[in-house]
């Protein structure tokens, strides 16, 4: 008895002094590698790494930048469906250990003892969360020591919500997907909360072997594991037995998805990643977790786009089919997968749809789409019969009878959707174009497409195609002289001439487009009809210097314009973007605004780190006349009692100036070579179609109150666009289609018309004073000290002219000049 005692003793003096020794061993370890262990605040810190992304204004996906694909989530954003599968796949005691589970270590030191063998088993949450953030994931006692005495750290500074939020927002879920969100949408193209419980089981398996489960490339692995999580759910009473059954019984769908764009704008996408990358230098404007707020509509983004591609396509269809793609043997292709493997092979294009044909009847083809379905469509004869043999841009052949003179069985093709026909033969155009549409009172870009396909050629045609903007130009030029007191009944002669002007090479001679000229013509009517004669007499007035000077006011940079008399016929080199800035200001009634794209860029803590303010229109709400805001601008002694509401946009055109520009630029849109802008039935629109030498540029630049858009059609590599492809024709459809979605529900808005017009009847053939019973007189609009004073009369000969060469003021009484 008593050596029972005396063990007992012994053993119990023992455990007390190994217990004694233990804790001090642990508690000496743990002061010699505490100074070592990182703070915690880095973890209250932390910057996950976020890619850019870029969004609509109203909120809508355009683009994501960055390797790592994560949308990091609050943890009352995380299903709870959710968090229940990662604690049954993971750590179902999460919420009752302080961080490490002595249950699992035991069970890791049992196995060690056992086979001899380190493993990873014990791991807790927390203890990955510190793996993961603080440690290396190498397989060491001194690590997994450092691992655990972090964990308490962890859990005496964070909630445990808190650590299990950045434990399921940093996590590897394969194929670049980091955090659960991201894993969604790679595997499933949802959203967190739109999974199904069976999905939420095959992501909460993902974290022990993201490659070795991956439901994408070891489907078979992916979904044993998906049931063990469904299983342990079940268990652990999260879902009940219905529930449990139908989710195991579920085919998983999984597969990889790209990113969910919601609207397609990859210019301005990469206007914005380019910029960030300036300003914020790559790594974090890859990772820093921005977003960036556009000024771009979505509506008429999508309207842009839609656009340019009719535009295109009409385009191309004009100047015949160059062709199929291929031609295959159906004996080749006997199966499904085959077909699926010729179709991989074919290049996405834009809008357009690869097919091959099946069948043919007399006037029809039968087709197979390339989709995932295989689906077997018809083309009818109107999808076919514009398909007539290009020979070159200006020559086609013959006209189609039946489907067999331009495709046979076997044939690769492309095809695209048409709302008339259904399916409709269709092949890449060559040709490209570019759309942009920026507000008038702040200069906010509202839509802007820069080509067919981004992907094709990543070349923006907005931003970086300098392009002679042809009769585009005149506009800026007829303004300038305005300013020098022409008037819109200025009579100048649309007569042959030559010039050996210094700066040009050779002698020039000019002409109109159509080679014919028309004599003394109206400012009104040489611009309605775009006569090149007049422009150039007109410059040849005012002087080059003063037009490049007065064309600086709209935006253009006078170092990059020739200092030549081409300038009225628009050789200068400028972008539809410099261009539509131009023509904000003749939609505006005079101010400067300048383009821009970036509304604002938000940070990964949601604090906004950039808004602009630009420059803007005094608005109907603005109390200040403008003559107002225009003193107080320029009143440097304002002590700023009286601030403007606004960032206010600097006039550099007179309001009167404006309204007569605008005058005539309505009455190219009804009388002009804009007319096909009728068809739109508003009485709002101003514009002015441009094309330059051989056909090589063909524009469209219109607007109305509120809205300025530029179209153009060309070649990449400049040639001819063909006979009578001039901007009327190839570049006003583009603007027509937008600006139909642009203006669709918004009622006309007249230009208002300034004080100090006046209107008079006037004789059309000299601008003078129309007589009382006069026939034929019109009605003209002048700046009251420009009106009219003298009587038309009858004539028997020309009326004598002042000197063409270097006319002096013009004067009051009389048109200001007649130039031969």
């Amino acid at each position: 008895m008593k050596f029972l005692k005396k063990l007992l003793k012994t053993t119990l003096v023992t455990l007390s002094a190994l217990f004694i020794l233990g804790v001090s061993t642990v508690f000496g370890i743990y002061l010699y590698l505490s100074p070592d262990l990182p703070s915690i605040t880095t973890l209250k810190e932390v910057k996950l790494q976020v890619p850019l992304r870029v969004y609509t204004a109203d909120k809508k996906l355009i683009s994501e930048f960055g390797e790592m694909k994560r949308s990091p989530l609050k943890f009352n954003e995380i299903p709870q469906p959710m968090i229940e599968a990662i604690l049954s796949a993971e750590d179902n005691r999460y919420f009752e250990h302080p961080g490490v589970d002595y249950q699992g270590i035991l069970r890791a030191v049992i196995n060690l003892a056992m086979t001899g063998k380190k493993s990873q088993g014990g791991s807790t949450i927390t203890m990955q969360v510190a793996r993961n953030f603080f440690l290396s994931s190498e397989k060491t006692y001194l690590r997994k020591i450092n691992e655990i005495f972090l964990s308490f750290k962890i859990e005496n500074e964070l909630t445990k919500e808190e650590i299990l939020e950045l434990y399921l927002n940093k996590i590897y879920l394969g194929h670049r997907s980091y955090g659960i969100a991201a894993a969604a949408q790679v595997y499933y193209g949802k959203k967190m909360d739109q999974l199904t419980i069976a999905e939420m089981a095959m992501i909460a398996g993902l974290p022990k072997a993201p490659s070795r489960f991956n439901p994408v490339t070891n489907s078979k692995r992916a979904v044993t594991r998906r049931n063990y999580v469904l299983g342990r759910m079940h268990a652990l009473n999260h879902i009940d037995t219905d529930t449990y059954k139908n989710a195991l019984n579920t085919e998983d769908t999984a597969k990889l998805h790209g990113l969910s764009i919601e609207v397609s704008a990859p210019h301005i996408a990469e206007m914005v990643r380019s910029k960030m990358v300036r300003q914020y230098g790559e790594e974090q404007t890859y990772t820093g977790g921005y977003k960036v707020i556009t000024t771009i509509d979505s509506r008429l983004q999508i309207a842009a786009n839609n656009a340019l591609r009719l535009a295109l396509l009409d385009y191309d269809s004009r100047h015949g089919y160059r062709g199929t793609l291929g031609h295959v043997d159906f004996s080749n292709l006997p199966t499904i997968e085959r077909w699926n493997q010729l179709f991989k092979k074919i290049p996405k294009v834009g809008y357009l749809t690869s097919a091959v044909v099946l069948a043919l009847e007399e006037q029809a083809v039968t087709i197979m789409l390339n989709s995932e379905t295989n689906l077997i469509a018809h083309i009818p004869w109107g999808g076919l019969s514009w398909a007539r043999t290009y020979i070159d841009d200006n020559r086609r052949g013959p006209a189609l009878k039946i489907a067999a003179d331009i495709l046979k069985e076997g044939d690769l093709i492309y095809v695209q959707t048409d709302l008339k026909h259904g399916w409709r033969l269709s092949q890449p155009p060559q040709a490209e174009g570019a759309l942009v549409s920026v507000s008038s009172h702040d200069g906010h870009i509202i839509a802007l497409n820069g080509g067919y396909d981004f992907h094709r050629s990543n070349f923006n045609r907005v931003t970086q195609a300098t392009r002679q903007s042809g009769s585009n130009f005149k506009p800026f030029i007829y303004s300038a002289a305005l300013e020098k007191g022409f008037t819109t009944a200025s009579i100048i002669n649309d007569a042959p001439v030559v010039f050996d002007d210094p700066g040009l090479e050779s002698a020039w001679r000019p002409e109109n487009y159509s080679g014919k000229f028309f004599g003394p013509t109206r400012l009104r009517q040489a611009l309605i009809k775009s006569r090149n004669l007049v422009s150039i007499r007109l410059m040849r007035s005012i002087g080059i210097p003063y037009a490049l000077e007065y064309v600086s006011r709209f935006g253009f940079d006078p170092q990059s314009l020739p200092r030549d008399l081409s300038l009225a016929l628009g050789s200068g080199v400028i972008t539809p973007l410099q261009l539509a800035a131009g023509y904000a200001v003749l939609s505006n009634g005079g101010y400067r605004v300048t383009p821009y794209f970036i509304k604002q860029i938000i940070d990964a803590d949601h604090s906004i780190v950039f808004e602009a303010n630009p420059a803007t229109v005094c608005l109907q709400a603005c109390t200040l006349s403008a003559d107002e805001i225009d003193t107080m601008i320029l009143d440097e002694s304002n002590d700023g009692s009286l601030p403007p509401p606004l960032n206010v946009a600097k006039r550099v055109a007179s309001e009167r100036n404006i309204y007569l520009m605008t005058s005539m630029l309505r009455d190219v849109v009804k009388h002009g070579t804009g007319r096909r802008a009728l068809q739109l039935k508003r009485n709002d629109l101003a514009g002015k179609t441009g094309t330059t030498n051989d056909q090589q540029d063909a524009w469209f630049s219109g607007y109305n109150a509120d809205v300025a858009t530029i179209a153009w059609v060309g070649f990449d590599q400049m040639r001819s666009l063909g006979n009578r492809e001039t901007g009327g024709r190839a570049a006003l459809p583009m603007w027509i289609y937008y600006m139909k979605e642009a203006l669709k529900g918004i009622p006309e808005k007249p230009f208002e018309r300034p004080a100090g017009l006046v209107t008079v009847r006037i004789d059309p053939e000299n601008g003078l004073l129309a007589e009382s019973n006069q026939a034929g007189a019109i009605f003209e609009i002048f700046r009251s000290e420009y009106a009219p004073t003298r009587h038309s009369k009858p004539r028997i000969k020309p009326a004598p002219t002042v000197n063409g060469d270097n006319p002096s003021t013009p004067a009051m009484d009389a048109p200001p000049a007649q130039l031969f």
